[in-house]
């Protein structure tokens, strides 16, 4: 949890715009931010517990090395935003969509993000250890050097996806869509020879 020098607490946002905004080193706490619409705000070194961000939309925003505890994300939009080595804990977040942007170095630690959509974004790095993502879609997104452990891809669109560390032996890949180029990726990575005669 960053170090916080200023505090919001108990306060209603719910449909606010927030346009360029800067909020540095600021805790937000039971704030609602349901139907926020953000553009380009930034928040740095930033806190937020029990904050709702239900179907609120961000868009060119920034999140950079925030900490978010037991938040709602749901039916939110993230579109083209960096949210680069934030983490969440205990946070939910159905139908949330997440649509280009960098999210590397971000902590998902078991999260449940079934029913999430990712597209196009930059996860590299990313800690997604134990996450369940299965039905998801995870398309085109750049998980190079993620943390993949025991997380669940079951049944999940991950077509275009790079999964080079992966190990399928340790994430549950069952029913999950992908390309002829991530399949032999996946073959090689079980020790098979790929041939094509």
């Amino acid at each position: 949890m960053p170090n916080t020098d200023t505090e919001v607490r108990d306060e209603d946002w719910d449909g606010r715009e927030l346009s360029e905004q800067r909020h540095d080193r600021v805790a937000f706490v039971d704030v609602d931010m349901t139907e926020v619409t953000n553009r380009g705000s930034v928040f740095s070194e930033c806190t937020f517990r029990r904050v709702q961000f239900n179907a609120s939309v961000h868009t060119d925003g920034a999140f950079l090395h925030c900490s978010f505890a037991q938040c709602s994300f749901f039916d939110a939009t993230f579109e083209a935003c960096k949210l680069l080595g934030s983490n969440f804990v205990r946070c939910t977040f159905p139908a949330l969509k997440v649509t280009g942007g960098d999210w590397s170095f971000v902590g998902f630690t078991g999260a449940d993000l079934r029913g999430t959509s990712f597209n196009e974004v930059r996860m590299r790095e990313a800690d997604l250890t134990g996450v369940r993502a299965d039905t998801s879609v995870f398309r085109n997104v750049d998980m190079s050097g993620a943390w993949l452990q025991s997380a669940d891809f079951s049944g999940c669109d991950l077509r275009g996806s790079d999964l080079s560390t992966i190990d399928p032996t340790g994430t549950n890949l069952r029913g999950a869509s992908i390309g002829w180029e991530q399949a032999v990726q996946l073959a090689t990575s079980l020790g098979l020879e790929v041939r094509t005669d």
